[in-house]
């Protein structure tokens, strides 16, 4: 059922004849996000794109209006379906809302409206001389969908989610109220916390349009380790004992060695470790490069004690950025063979548990799982392929991938759950894990936010189908 001429008119007025777009040349790259397969792809009513923050809000109102679904938008570079409007609804993309407001080193922050870029953001924090630790992965993606979903990625393991560096965000309510949660304080014991609420609710209870981080001073240099062994058990437990020892690196990754030979090919650069089945990536960062040499070596001295195959340090710039791309592209090398990317996450005790069963459930499926992840803070990247890896390279297409999926998903998700975990660490929820969420987290929790739901958006306009279905 198209828009109403109604809508389409009062639209226009607000955004101008350039804010809107209704081809289906033009909706299309707005039906998807990032997820591997176009199992949950569809095709908004129409793309709106406000220019500023009054736009946003007269829009969202006459969306509650006149009934109309609006689904907010950021760069679309989510992997769970998170930003997929509805069939009878609109998308109302934040890419024009792009402005760096201020730096603001005196108080070490940035406020930025919800469009602009990770990159963009990198660029003014890195020109101001300070540091923004999260690096949740593809520098496209904009501010307000990072804090839409609690990005993560692997520096959380010693600075945390989005969450921990968010101090203050302006929000458009489903009446098109406009509301300023938090400020430029770092404390804040002033009533309900509702600042929090917004942080990852994937825009199902308002549109994020400003956004003020947390900065910290900027690191002087870095170092990062690559350190290969025999058996993914000795990776995870060598973890263990470097966290034993109060040492806290600035990211900790695990890479299984059967994973890295696509990577490898599709950059044509070469990952430093051969040997063994898997290696930790391990970055420190800090001031002085003689303190970071020196504890380079303390957690060489540590690994030694789980009989690594070697321990490779590599301190010029340019090698640590080779290794690290490698590392990156891991998902977009596996991506055309992929059905979906899981990213449970479970105690750090616990992953090279559930590795192994991930591991056996390979063996009983005869489907491919190449899996990685944050070693530090338990977040596990499982890939159900729907082709076959032969000799590190992408093979024929199971001929039973889709039925074998649901099995996949349903067991890695119970194990991940019996071992104290969740479904989603770092992705969110959106359509892609909603009927396994009252599984993981209890059907109390789900019932408490069903209720702020509706309690927030009682006609439900707000990107509808997301976390639950309403």
């Amino acid at each position: 059922m198209p828009l109403s001429e109604i809508f389409l008119a009062q639209a226009q007025e607000i955004v101008g004849q350039t804010g809107i777009f209704l081809s289906e040349t033009d909706r299309e790259p707005y039906s998807h996000d990032e997820f591997a397969t176009e199992e949950y792809s569809c095709l908004p009513l129409a793309v709106i794109k406000p220019s500023t923050e009054e736009e946003v809000a007269k829009i969202v109102k006459l969306c509650g209006e006149t009934g109309v679904p609006v689904t907010p938008r950021g760069a679309g570079t989510g992997l769970s379906a998170g930003c997929v409007p509805g069939e009878k609804g609109v998308v109302l993309s934040l890419e024009r809302l792009n402005k760096i407001i201020k730096v603001d080193k005196e108080n070490q922050s940035i406020t930025l409206q919800a469009g602009v870029t990770l990159e963009a953001l990198f660029t003014a924090v890195e020109e101001a001389g300070l540091f923004f630790p999260p690096h949740p992965g593809d520098e496209g993606a904009m501010a307000g969908g990072l804090v839409a979903a609690n990005a993560g990625g692997a520096r959380a393991v010693k600075y945390g989610t989005i969450r921990r560096f968010v101090r203050g965000l302006t929000v458009v309510f489903p009446e098109g109220r406009i509301v300023k949660l938090g400020g430029n304080t770092l404390k804040s014991s002033s009533g309900y916390h509702l600042m929090d609420l917004m942080i990852g609710s994937e825009g199902t209870l308002g549109i994020i349009t400003e956004v003020i981080l947390s900065l910290l001073p900027r690191q002087g240099a870095s170092v990062t380790l690559v350190i290969p062994f025999e058996t993914i058990d000795k990776a995870i437990e060598c973890v263990q004992v470097i966290f034993e020892h109060g040492i806290v690196p600035f990211a900790v990754e695990f890479v299984e060695h059967s994973v890295i030979s696509l990577t490898e090919k599709l950059l044509s650069k070469s990952w430093p470790a051969k040997q063994g089945a898997a290696s930790l990536l391990i970055i420190l960062e800090g001031q002085g490069e003689d303190e970071l040499l020196a504890s380079a070596e303390r957690i060489a001295e540590i690994a030694e004690e789980m009989e690594p195959l070697d321990v490779l340090i590599a301190d010029k710039k340019e090698n640590q950025a080779d290794i690290l791309e490698i590392r990156s592209m891991i998902y977009e090398a596996l991506r055309p063979g992929t059905a979906e990317l899981f990213d449970v996450c479970v105690p750090r005790a616990e992953i090279a548990g559930h590795v192994e069963f991930v591991h056996s459930l390979e063996e009983k499926l005869c489907m491919n799982l190449p899996t990685y992840g944050h070693a530090g803070d338990g977040n596990i990247h499982t890939h159900a392929m729907k082709n076959s890896i032969v000799e590190g390279k992408l093979g024929d297409e199971l001929p039973d991938w889709k039925e074998k999926l649901n099995e996949v998903r349903q067991e890695i998700y119970r194990d991940a759950a019996a071992r104290g975990g969740v479904i989603s660490g770092e992705h969110g929820i959106g359509l892609v894990k909603r009927e396994y969420l009252e599984d993981n987290i209890g059907s109390g929790a789900v019932e408490i936010m069903r209720k702020i739901k509706k309690a927030i958006d009682p006609a439900g306009i707000m990107n509808p189908g997301k976390i639950f279905t309403d």
